[in-house]
């Protein structure tokens, strides 16, 4: 049997390959949008896709199902349990439910219907025929059983969430209940996704170490189990409702990456004038230094997909900065595995070239911890803001900080003093850079970034709350 993972570490996303290398057949399962790397590994094992399979309609990525199955004529397989939901798949497909099989060789692969995560949501046994045709090796599990957690439900909104908490508890008890110990457990999601909370950092377990260590497999009754689901869903990232659209809808094919275009400063400036959104990809000390006003400043790092998806518009053009033009191409399979698929292209010869044109910049200040400490102490009107998570401001922050986790910044900027200054801070000065550049654009005129974050904080033993 073929069994191979694909990680995207920004998104914390695997994807799967499994197939029969006998037959020199290969499904793939939750294919990213850029599927390139698919095609590469089936010429690798001299095999040929001829299934492409979807858990259920994503919302933390686009989906490359589509995308690959049009590339190679393979059979686009996605959940037939959509029928009267919220969301269903509208583009063609052949349709899936409980207890279907598809035979790649000696290889099978089992559907099982596990709503709850989503109600059209499919996992998938795989046996290895080789080996034994009784028992299964692989439980492709999709976002409805992660390791050490399970998949929220709360993504159909308020109304549909605890109808889906209880399907939940039901494919828990029912649909996986008779499977052996042994089986492996391979999730689409790991440490970090935000489409589950608790999750371990390992990509893979067995199903009878999470029967002994997972929470939600414990011994539970239904309202219990109910309770501790929707009391553990990290924040909604607004973006999601979109993924879940375009992923039923119809996503763009691209056939090939865009954006690999060079950009003059002149023709660059022009379509900056025409609304074009820059995205800036160098970083923080370069961004703060000096850069096009108006830009994000999301630096070239695997978070740029999930940071972008949180504060970049959609359906406006977008244009890039980077520091090395080396660095385009994966910065353009970032943006397009959340949908960003409208990049123009880049600036040619980068800030240089931009400076060189006589063009102007915009600029964010820098600041030490201990300079804003004393700062502080001496009652200067500075307003600090803590853009980490939740869990992250409990664990120690600065008295009298606000708390606006980064995402939810272009939608709270309201709530914000203009009367004074605001330094942005995080753990390092990454997301408080992408934070500062929101501030920017948004009008907000006294915008620092303090220099290292909180870990540079803690390490000149400053106080902590």
């Amino acid at each position: 049997m073929l069994f191979e993972r694909f990680e995207d570490r920004g998104l914390a996303h695997y994807s799967y390959a499994v197939g029969c290398k006998a037959a020199g057949q290969l499904a793939i399962v939750d294919p990213r949008r850029d599927v390139d790397e698919y095609v590469r590994y089936a010429e690798s094992q001299s095999s040929t896709i001829t299934h492409v399979l979807e858990t259920h309609i994503h919302a933390d990525f686009a989906s490359g199902a589509r995308e690959l199955a049009e590339r190679t004529g393979a059979k686009l397989l996605v959940s037939g349990h959509d029928d009267g939901e919220t969301y269903e798949v509208t583009f063609p497909h052949e349709d899936v439910r409980d207890g279907d099989v598809i035979e790649l060789g000696t290889v099978r692969i089992e559907a099982l219907h596990t709503p709850g995560h989503t109600p059209e949501h499919l996992s998938f046994l795989v046996y290895d025929g080789a080996r034994s045709r009784e028992v299964p090796e692989l439980l492709l599990s999709g976002d409805f059983l992660f390791v050490g957690s399970l998949g929220r439900p709360d993504l159909l909104g308020e109304e549909a969430k605890r109808g889906l908490a209880e399907s939940m508890y039901r494919s828990v008890r029912e649909k996986i209940n008779s499977l052996p110990d042994g089986l492996e457990v391979h999730p689409a999601h790991g440490a970090g996704s935000m489409c589950g909370s608790g999750m371990s950092g390992r990509a893979s377990s067995t199903l009878g170490y999470e029967r002994a260590t997972n929470p939600y497999l414990q011994d539970l009754d239904e309202a219990e189990f109910v309770e501790r689901l929707l009391g553990d869903v990290p924040p909604f990232p607004p973006y999601y409702r979109r993924m879940k659209r375009v992923n039923s809808e119809r996503p763009a094919i691209l056939g090939s990456l865009p954006g690999q275009r060079p950009i003059g400063p002149v023709a660059f400036r022009s379509q900056v004038e025409k609304g074009h959104v820059v995205i800036d990809l160098r970083d923080q000390l370069a961004f703060g230094g000096g850069h096009i006003a108006g830009s994000f400043g999301i630096g070239f790092d695997p978070d740029l997909s999930q940071w972008a998806a949180w504060v970049v518009p959609y359906d406006t053009p977008i244009l890039l900065v980077v520091a090395d033009a080396a660095h385009v191409a994966e910065s353009v399979r970032r943006l397009v595995r959340v949908g960003l698929d409208d990049v123009r292209g880049y600036l040619a010869g980068g800030m240089d070239a931009w400076l060189k044109a006589g063009y102007p910049l915009a600029e964010i200040g820098e600041i030490t911890p201990g300079e804003l400490h004393e700062r502080l102490a001496a009652g200067e009107p500075i307003e600090v803001l803590d853009v980490r998570t939740e869990e992250e401001y409990r664990g120690g922050h600065i008295e009298g900080a606000r708390h606006i986790m980064g995402g939810w910044l272009p939608e709270r900027t309201e709530e914000l003093p203009t009367d004074r200054s605001l330094a942005t801070i995080c753990a390092t000065g990454y997301r408080s850079t992408v934070a500062a550049s929101v501030l920017q654009r948004a009008g907000f005129q006294d915008v620092i970034n303090v220099a290292g974050g909180m870990t540079a904080w803690r390490q000149a033993n400053l106080a902590v709350q």
